[in-house]
């Protein structure tokens, strides 16, 4: 069976289309799609199922990606580290939401890179939860961080440790509130409170709400800033209330720079998953990052 053909077959079982397919090998359309039917017609059943939006595997694709992508995985490896004998340095790729890997993740990879000898070369990138899942399944990264946990037997998961979310804002903000006016009336004494927030839906702000509050937030976001970094920088500086992961949030509130403005018994969390293609493990350096993220992460939580 020619292993091309097999690269071209992983690589629509992880893109799930054609088109994305073509575009990360850098080849036609056509040329995928006669890939495929020529590998179709070498096993003698069909490996996918074409739908208007991109394609889904069938049994018969599922089980031979599963049994190919592992081997074409370390193939790939080989070929990107060299043959040199007295190389031992690999490079680890790495994805995830850009405040939990530069704050936590990273910091904590970086004790192995170059370790005795038996480290590993770094390279990190950040995106959405779904960028960084399509990232690992299309074979960008080696690991990826995901606040959803993937579905499928392609990639592999494993919860990794939670987040808690704090609702705060500036002393002066506080004192506008007034203390414990949100204990009397709930959500209603900030409606008219600004909000800080990384996209326009509000997204920890609505689960904050629904989680605690049981209701939706009412005030719009007042300034909106791509990154959890500068929502707090935001917050600090008066511009509103935020709501925050404890992590990044602990040594402004020991400094004073904001405070808390609601403990609820139950806080919201968040759950961070450490995501690998299937069989990857296999691989030592990805292991060994795995099982030290996973060590590390018992001291996060």
């Amino acid at each position: 069976m020619d292993l091309a053909l097999l690269r071209t077959f992983v690589t629509v079982h992880r893109a799930g289309s054609f088109t994305r397919a073509a575009a990360l090998l850098g080849l036609s359309q056509p040329a995928v799609t006669s890939q495929i039917r020529t590998l179709e017609r070498q096993v003698g059943r069909p490996l996918f199922l074409r739908q208007a939006r991109g394609v889904t595997p069938t049994t018969i694709g599922d089980e031979l990606a599963h049994k190919a992508a592992p081997h074409l995985d370390a193939l790939v490896e080989i070929a990107e580290s060299g043959l040199e004998e007295d190389s031992s340095l690999r490079t680890l790729h790495l994805a995830g939401p850009p405040e939990f890997t530069a704050e936590r993740a990273l910091p904590a990879l970086t004790e192995l890179t170059g370790e005795d000898g038996q480290g590993f070369a770094l390279r990190a990138s950040f995106g959405t939860a779904d960028e960084v899942l399509e990232g690992l399944a299309a074979g960008h990264h080696d690991l990826a961080i995901s606040t959803v946990r993937p579905r499928g037997a392609l990639l592999t998961a494993t919860a990794l440790c939670d987040e808690e979310h704090v609702l705060v804002a500036a002393p002066h903000r506080a004192e506008q509130i007034g203390a414990g006016s949100l204990c009397r009336t709930g959500p209603a004494a900030l409606e008219r409170v600004p909000v800080v927030e990384v996209h326009e839906s509000l997204p920890f702000v609505a689960r904050y709400w629904a989680s605690v509050f049981g209701s939706r937030p009412v005030c719009p976001g007042t300034v909106i800033v791509p990154d959890l970094r500068a929502v707090l920088a935001c917050a600090t500086a008066g511009a509103g209330l935020a709501v925050l992961p404890r992590y990044l949030v602990a040594g402004a509130l020991e400094r004073g720079e904001v405070v808390a403005l609601h403990e609820p018994a139950v806080p919201p969390l968040r759950t961070y998953f450490l995501a690998v293609r299937t069989g990857t493990l296999a691989m030592p350096h990805i292991a060994r990052a795995h099982e030290w993220l996973e060590r590390a992460a018992a001291d996060w939580c």
